[in-house]
């Protein structure tokens, strides 16, 4: 398989020198290289390329609009970014935009020619020292989801336990909820702070609660009174 390279980096020391390597390789052909992202916009109408290294800041347009670009007109095209930066954010702005790969300029040769070759195969191919990042990432996600859907248990479970208070329960949780005491609740209902005190006794034996912060959970998570209020 003879593999097209199209280079782009506003560096000429950095294409010629890449070039020299590249072209030592049987199965790698640079075919042609650009300065700024636009000249890689054209060339790549021009010379069809298989894969492009493509650095990320550049004069003019950078990597990741001009990744955006190609990937917009070309979408078989193939692009490795390959680049100084290091950090989490480059990182997933270019697979975002649809880079196959990432590999930073402090990386082995025989790493970035590695890279080359999965990503001409239709491979993805991530630097072994930042793709612990999609991992960390996908836990995340994963704890997110999983913390979301335990709440979503919670919340059905708790809009089940409400069905079984009546109105005047209904009632009292909620003043409980913003804060009044039995002595306030009485006056606002009408009813005396010892009758109060029963409705309460009955809501937690309902709801198997047994303090005052748990019946303001409940109350957020069934919607009786809004947490941002």
């Amino acid at each position: 398989m003879n593999i097209k390279i199209l280079l782009v980096d506003d560096h000429d020391i950095v294409r010629k020198g890449l070039r020299a390597y590249l072209d030592t390789q049987s199965d790698i052909h640079v075919i042609a290289e650009a300065r700024t992202g636009e000249e890689a916009i054209t060339l790549v109408g021009l010379r069809n390329p298989d894969v492009i290294l493509m650095d990320i800041t550049m004069e003019g347009m950078n990597g990741l609009d001009a990744t955006r670009q190609i990937k917009m007109r070309s979408p078989n095209c193939k692009i490795l970014a390959l680049t100084v930066h290091s950090d989490k954010q480059h990182f997933f702005n270019m697979l975002s935009a649809g880079a196959e790969g990432y590999v930073t300029k402090q990386a082995a040769v025989e790493d970035l020619l590695d890279a080359i070759r999965a990503v001409a195969a239709g491979q993805v191919y991530l630097q072994p020292a930042l793709a612990r990042w999609l991992l960390e990432d996908y836990r995340r996600l994963s704890d997110e989801s999983s913390a979301e859907q335990s709440f979503n248990q919670s919340s059905e479970k708790a809009k089940r336990g409400l069905e079984n208070l009546t109105d005047r329960e209904r009632q009292v949780l909620e003043l409980v909820s913003d804060g009044k005491n039995n002595k306030e609740i009485g006056e606002l209902l009408g009813i005396s702070h010892k009758t109060v005190a029963r409705h309460r006794e009955r809501i937690m034996r309902k709801l198997d609660m047994h303090s005052c912060a748990e019946l303001v959970r409940f109350a957020i998570r069934t919607g009786l009174i809004d947490a941002n209020s």
